[in-house]
């Protein structure tokens, strides 16, 4: 499968909890963080949830 990194470019300090938990499921935590990931549909669906705060790098 393919790979993907995904950056965090905003703070969850004022999101849903639902939205937190999804990012910190992603594995990002803090501003300008940066993980990889398989682009398996459950994390396509993760990052489609919470674009807003996340920036996908290719």
């Amino acid at each position: 499968m393919a790979k993907i990194k995904i950056q965090q470019v905003r703070s969850i300090i004022r999101c849903p909890k639902d939205q937190k938990a999804t990012m910190v499921a992603l594995g990002l935590k803090k501003m300008n963080a940066v993980v990889e990931h398989e682009a398996t549909p459950a994390i396509m669906g993760m990052v489609e949830k919470v674009k807003h705060l996340i920036k996908v790098i290719d």
